[in-house]
């Protein structure tokens, strides 16, 4: 058994939708640090401590339940009371809080001493009400007006500032004795018989605007949400994995767990969907490219979630021009937020509209939700947006018309580099120095080769044989004029992009392995392609790092010059598997598996440290990584579907199946695999070095060949 890691060591966080919980280990909330209870992108909780006699209580141990739930159980030090001095280890004090919507929080507390017991519980809370974004800059700004009431056993507080409203209602219910307030501490008298409990309930009711958002009722006991059933029927339709390799089968379930903790409801025309947000704590929100390639990933483990997202990015499309959130007709938000200073006009996110890619992308799932579905009902219905998408990308997207799709912010709060790799820091030449926007990514142009040819055979479904025609023309077009501008025949490989000056940016990075998933790579260059990403100056072992070891600015544990992404490497993986490469598509795949079975419960994080794996270290996790988050999670789901090679034409009643079993998972089974209307069971199995598979259960119509 491996060793685990911790990614963000002694920090628990959960979450119900964009509400979210961050405490320390010992259920503290310390204002100084990225911790509290947020709701709409506001921290209305920023202070917690709880005490007795006001002394700290000992740590006994604390845990998730769930992504909802929490546990934190304390013992006593030893301390004065009005009775005489209490021995350590005589109480065993239990908090238990749940978030649905609001947070309601259970404080339990046992006497297992000989004696009664009498003290005081002591619990400081406070509230700053600080912008999400200033908290985790650990940068805050004191603005507007904040006033606190206590009456008939109930704590209100709020805040305002101009129009933006945020409050916090505190009501101690179900107490085994009344509940006091002065000096900022809610304060309990209490007194405990031998071998007896108390009990208190503490509800906290977020106040957004007019919105009332309660917590239910639990004291403690199994509860049912909306959330939690949603969460459920994920779950319970979602395909199945079994497998002899448990640790492969346990980094499939957790994954599902994640990007069941990660749904955002969708409303359109009285229809209820899912889309996945980016991930917990900071990316509880709509967030256009982490959403689409999530959705991307989990196509054949719960295509639903393609239909959620894109119904919710076409109902943001931007309809005008706006350099403050780098708005265009027809292009696909980033980010949307509701907190404090997007509110008061000083942050553009709402919606911000500052990446090139997922307005390319959308298009890309689109196609590849029919593929799944057969919708044609979902089709039709994202025609317009379609169309707009189309347009987008030929008067905005290549704003200087020369042929390919660059970005460039024209807003003062704008993201400087506006792909994937979106810090400020990670475009940069071999000798590390910054490069200057307008940038032409590499596999931007990938991205609209793959997307004029999804979006014409689109258009063929629709009957529109010459606006197909028109659109693989173009593809073919951007193909050769691609293949001419951006291949540096000296490496082997395809440069990072087209600078400022339209010269080569020749730094070797991972962004040309996603080139392979968009098959804009003529099959002659496939393997030097290949070959340079398993040099070891790109391969570390456990994935492929984001920027080559030779490059000036390498640094393993940075943000995008060096680290490893687990959705980066499972798209390269799922193009490996595109153009033949079985063995390398799961080389990264058992790389990736690997550096799972270190991480706690195989829950894999948005990144980590490109160290060059050993057999005497582990993968090294990068400071405040999400975790879970929605592409980590759904890379185990890309690369699953990579080594099965499974493709759908779910409009036909198709499925093909090419599996090439690594090693490492002599067998496997999927269940409830859902093309179109069917549900289909497929087992595969390891015969010496040959992968052999069969339909175990099929319900419906489906064709499923090799």
């Amino acid at each position: 058994m491996p060793t685990k890691v911790t990614v963000n060591p002694g920090l628990i966080t959960i979450n119900d939708g964009s509400s979210f919980l961050v405490t320390a280990s010992d259920s503290s909330i310390d204002d100084n640090l990225a911790q509290g209870f947020f709701v709409h992108d506001t921290r209305l909780i920023s202070y917690y401590e709880i005490s007795l006699n006001r002394y700290r209580l000992f740590l006994l141990a604390s845990s998730n339940i769930n992504h909802h739930s929490a546990l934190y159980q304390f013992t006593n030090p030893q301390f004065p009371t009005v009775n005489g001095t209490l021995p350590s280890g005589c109480l065993l004090v239990s908090i238990r809080r749940d978030i649905v919507e609001g947070m309601h929080e259970d404080i339990d507390i046992t006497n297992y001493h000989s004696e009664p017991v009498e003290l005081q519980l002591m619990l400081a809370i406070r509230s700053d009400f600080a912008d999400i974004f200033e908290v985790r800059a650990k940068n805050i700004v004191t603005r507007g007006e904040t006033a606190t009431t206590w009456k008939d056993g109930i704590l209100s507080t709020e805040y305002r500032n101009g129009s933006f409203v945020r409050g916090i209602v505190t009501e101690p219910v179900c107490s085994s004795s009344q509940a006091r307030y002065a000096n900022g501490r809610l304060m309990f008298n209490v007194v405990i018989h031998p071998g007896k409990r108390w009990h208190t309930c503490i509800n906290f009711t977020a106040l957004a605007n007019g919105d009332v958002l309660k917590p239910q009722q639990t004291c403690a006991v199994s509860h049912s949400t909306e959330a939690t059933k949603v969460s459920d029927d994920f779950l319970t339709h979602a395909t199945k994995l079994e497998s002899s390799n448990a640790e492969i089968r346990e980094f499939y379930q957790q994954a599902l767990v994640d990007m069941a903790a990660l749904r955002i409801k969708v409303e359109d025309n009285g229809h209820q969907f899912w889309m996945p947000a980016a991930g917990i704590p900071w990316f509880m929100a709509v967030f256009g490219r982490d959403s689409i390639v999530a959705s991307l990933q989990t196509m054949a483990v719960y295509h639903d979630f393609a239909c959620g997202t894109l119904v919710r990015l076409a109902q943001l499309q931007a309809t005008k021009l706006g350099d403050w959130h780098d708005a265009q007709p027809g292009k696909m938000l980033h980010e949307l937020r509701r907190d404090e200073l997007t509110k008061l006009h000083q942050l553009p996110y709402s919606p911000y509209y500052g990446t090139i890619d997922t307005t390319i992308l959308w298009i890309v799932t689109l196609a590849e939700a029919y593929s799944w579905n057969a919708n044609l009902s979902m089709l039709n219905e994202c025609r317009s947006p379609l169309e707009k998408a189309l347009q987008w990308i030929d008067k905005y997207g290549d704003f200087d018309s020369d042929g390919f799709v660059e970005y460039l912010t024209r807003s003062s709060q704008g993201l400087r580099n506006q792909g994937w790799k979106d810090s400020g820091e990670s475009m940069v030449y071999p000798d590390g120095k910054l490069v200057e926007p307008p940038i032409a990514l590499c596999e931007v142009q990938g991205y609209v080769y793959d997307a004029w040819l999804r979006a014409a055979l689109i258009y063929e479904v629709w009957g529109e044989k010459e606006q197909a025609k028109k659109l693989r023309q173009k593809a073919q077009d951007l193909y050769q004029r691609f293949n001419d501008r951006f291949w540096m025949e000296e490496e082997g490989f395809y440069c990072l992009g087209l600078d400022n000056n339209k010269q080569q940016v020749k730094s070797i990075a991972s962004n040309p392995g996603q080139l392979l998933w968009s098959g804009i790579v003529p099959q002659e260059r496939a393997k030097k392609v290949v070959d340079r990403l398993f040099q070891t100056d790109m391969w570390c072992g456990w994935g492929v790092r984001t920027l080559s070891a030779k490059n000036q600015a390498y640094n393993p544990i940075s943000y995008q010059r060096g680290s490893v992404w687990p959705h980066d490497n499972s798209i390269i993986a799922s193009g490996l598997k595109r153009y033949g490469y079985h063995d390398e598509a799961n080389r990264i795949a058992e790389g990736i598996f690997a550096a799972a079975s270190y991480f706690q419960a195989g829950r894999m994080p948005e990144l980590f440290a490109g160290i060059e794996r050993q057999d005497n270290n582990f993968p090294v996790p990068y400071p405040d990584a999400n975790i879970p988050q929605a592409w980590a999670a759904g890379s185990i789901f890309l690369l699953i579907r990579s080594i099965l090679g499974l493709e759908a034409d779910a409009p036909q009643k198709k499925l093909k199946v090419q599996p090439y079993l690594p090693e490492c998972l002599p067998d496997l089974k999927l269940t409830s695999l859902a093309v179109g209307d069917t549900k289909v069971s497929l087992r595969f199995w390891r015969e010496g070095e040959q992968t052999r598979w069969e339909v175990t259960h099929q319900d419906g119509e489906l064709q499923v060949c090799a």
